[in-house]
């Protein structure tokens, strides 16, 4: 594949990236080359211009910000505010209004459920969450610490399988009832002219059967989730279990999001082709991975479609797969991988948005069953949005773009990401801009507290990073999402969601706190895993959301404005040297952590040992909070350099040693010179003029810089 640039209308094009587009994503999309790159080129010349005064607008408002804070420090909120409106910050709020979004998928309108969230360029995590529509209940309390503790020995372990098998009997008869005595009791399942024996308390949670080799599967509803009880007499557990139940398996990941931005290192056209690659052969319903597990090499491929018997004798088919979203990067990078006619970097929120779209038309134009969009939609989340004249102008590209690829109007279906805080203090205007496209918004409050950091830099020092979800803008932040979301109309059209589980590890706690999301009614939330996925849906069981949507819609709003507004500051508060030190470590080694897979490997996300060994899901969100946290407290002298500097090399030391067994890792000391460690300098010590606190910039230039001496050396 040829790395040569090639020229198409005016735009000059990484050749690999040239040559997957015209060869393998546009045929078979009845858009013509010619046609395709004629609109390619106009996005990026006419919309890149746009595109770039939006960003100069955040630099204005942030330098008014500042300013302000450090002239005004200690100013009343009332002031505050009132300054925020004068510069545009924050809008004036228009009329009430509802979405007027159509031809959603039930994922989004009706199901509430589990949402993960993978790298489009790890083929391997991508099927493997496309897969996980369905999954084995038995299999995640088993193999995880969701019973209390963790399995020990290789071999099967009867007693902790009876613990199993009692928990998964137990949330049976929470969920779905038998209209007499309890799951454990019964001696067997059977279908007796189109109802379920023994009876259930209420006979429409049986939805149907079908029969697979030896074994009969009998589905049941809850709350729009299935639950499939496997019944396999010859099967290991079935054998031992007086109903012949071998494994209860539960829909679980009801959407995934396939990521392009905050879990990929994609800087170049080679790393874009591979995140289109792979969202062609999801679109497709064609990508493979040879995979190689206990010796054993196999290829693993997408599930397809299962069909049952219905109560009523006819058929019934449910999806295999997660329905798919693809997040698109936001306004502010650029990418090598495609060149504007003067030689500068095009956005790469613009090629993502033409590329994704005119990829998913594969199953738009599919002639059979699987797609991923029974309703003829395309999903796309729009990250890192500031503001509702920016969410207009990216419900403009997609209505660009949509006409330039023959697709009707509002084929694209938008999730807009409330994880900044001009969209936060603007959501109601954020969601009117895109009323017609609106299909999710959610709360990523990782994002949300680097930008609240970076916003208020120059207010004063903020509190400490744990204590920041126990503040008051978080909570005020949380609530207002869903009260504004459910106000304008998202129920029934759109999902509302929940920021991640970052401890894939701590499925037991997992168990016990994330019931919170559907409890403040979040009809999706993102999970670390398919097994946290598996066990989450538990949670969708147990709530029924759109109840609980109406609940809070009856108890009227929560949070206020002046909550949201109120920053984090210490506020005089002195802490200790320990304290300082354990903050400015626990940060360090967080940076450093996650920097260096990102840099060395090209890794955008993956579980990263904490300061206590303790495997966290990193991405650049966390970054963002660590590296904003550590330069605001050196804006205002809590810390010197001389302190972080000294901890980062300490801190460099333990990354190593967490790190010693991966063959592909590179230690950071004695030298501390490598392009990892300097990129991981650069994100503290040049924070504060980082583009809202972003880790993007310096992650991408830096990677660069390793490709390239990686190229030189070979």
């Amino acid at each position: 594949m040829s790395l040569e640039r090639v020229e198409r209308n005016g735009l000059q094009v990484h050749g690999g990236l040239a040559n997957f587009l015209e060869r393998r994503a546009l045929p078979e999309t009845g858009v013509s080359k010619e046609d395709f790159w004629k609109a390619f080129s106009t996005l990026v010349h006419d919309f890149g211009p746009r595109n770039q005064a939006l960003l100069d607008r955040r630099g204005e408002l942030q330098q008014k910000v500042s300013a302000w804070h450090a002239d005004q420090k200690g100013t009343d909120p009332g002031a505050y505010r009132a300054f925020l409106e004068e510069i545009g910050y924050l809008v004036p709020e228009g009329p009430d209004f509802r979405i007027e979004t159509a031809n959603v998928d039930p994922e989004f309108s009706g199901i509430p459920g589990p949402q993960l969230v993978v790298p489009i360029t790890n083929a391997r995590y991508a099927i493997n969450a496309a897969n996980s529509r369905w999954g084995s209940l038995y299999d995640a309390l088993y193999g995880t610490d969701a019973l209390g503790d963790l399995p020990v020995g290789d071999g099967y372990d009867t007693a902790r399988g009876a613990r199993v098998i009692a928990w998964g009997r137990a949330h049976l008869d929470a969920v779905v009832p038998l209209a007499a005595g309890c799951w454990a009791d019964i001696d067997a399942l059977c279908i007796r002219h189109g109802s379920l024996v023994p009876k259930l308390a209420d006979p429409s949670q049986f939805a149907g059967f079908r029969m697979e080799g030896g074994a009969m599967r009998v589905l049941l509803r809850v709350n729009g989730l299935h639950i499939e009880i496997v019944i396999d007499p010859s099967s290991q557990i079935g054998a031992q279990d007086r109903a012949g139940i071998s494994d209860i398996r539960l829909e679980a990941a009801v959407s995934t999001i396939m990521d392009c931005e905050d879990s990929v290192a994609a800087v170049d056209g080679e790393d874009k082709t591979l995140a289109y690659a792979n969202w062609l052969g999801l679109m497709r319903g064609d990508l493979t991975e040879e995979v190689t597990k206990a010796g054993r090499t196999f290829q693993r491929v997408l599930c397809g479609y299962p069909i049952y018997s219905a109560p009523d004798g006819g058929e019934l088919r449910l999806k295999g797969r997660s329905i798919m979203l693809v997040r698109n990067v936001g306004l502010l990078m650029t990418n090598p991988a495609v060149l504007d006619r003067d030689g500068n970097e095009a956005f790469e929120g613009l090629v993502d948005a033409i590329c994704t779209t005119m990829i998913a038309m594969h199953d738009l134009n599919a002639a059979e069953e699987p797609r991923n969009s029974a309703t003829g939609s395309i999903y796309i989340v729009k990250p890192k949005l500031h503001g509702p004249e920016e969410v207009g102008f990216t419900d403009e590209v997609f209505t660009f773009v949509e006409r330039a690829l023959g697709l009707p109007q509002h084929t694209v279906k938008l999730g807009i990401m409330d994880e900044e805080r001009r969209t936060s203090l603007n959501l109601k205007e954020c969601i009117r801009a895109a009323r017609h496209r609106v299909a999710f918004i959610n709360t990523g409050f990782l994002d949300r507290t680097g930008d609240e950091i970076h916003t208020s830099m120059e207010a004063g020092p903020m509190i400490r990073k744990g204590e920041m979800k126990a503040s008051a803008w978080i909570a005020s932040y949380e609530d207002r999402n869903v009260d504004i979301g459910l106000a304008c109309g998202l129920q029934g059209r759109a999902q509302v969601g929940k920021g991640m589980w970052a401890m894939p590890d701590r499925m037991a706690d997992m168990l016990e706190q994330k019931i919170a999301h559907p409890m403040a009614g979040a009809n999706c939330a993102w999970v670390p895993s398919p097994t946290a996925a598996i066990l989450h849906a538990t949670h969708y069981h147990r709530v029924n959301v759109l109840e609980r949507q109406n609940e809070i819609v009856l108890n009227g709003p929560r949070g206020t404005m002046e909550a949201l507004l109120s920053i984090p500051l210490l506020a005089g508060r002195n802490l200790s040297e320990a304290e300082i030190d354990a903050e400015i470590e626990n940060n360090c080694q967080g940076i450093l952590g996650y920097v260096v897979r990102w840099i060395d490997q090209g890794i955008g996300c993956s579980k990263v040992p904490d300061i206590s060994d303790v495997g966290l899901m990193e991405d650049r969100a966390t970054c963002r909070i660590s590296s904003q946290a550590l330069a605001n407290w050196l804006c205002h002298g809590v810390v010197s350099e001389a302190q972080v500097m000294s901890a980062l090399r300490r801190m460099a030391k333990v990354v190593d040693r967490q790190n010693e067994s991966d063959p592909a890792y590179s230690p950071m000391a004695p030298g501390y010179d490598g392009i990892a460690f300097q990129a991981a300098c650069d994100l503290v010590f040049k924070g504060i003029h980082q583009p809202s606190g972003y880790t993007e910039p310096v992650l991408h230039a830096r990677r660069l810089q390793f490709k390239a001496a990686r190229c030189r050396r070979t």
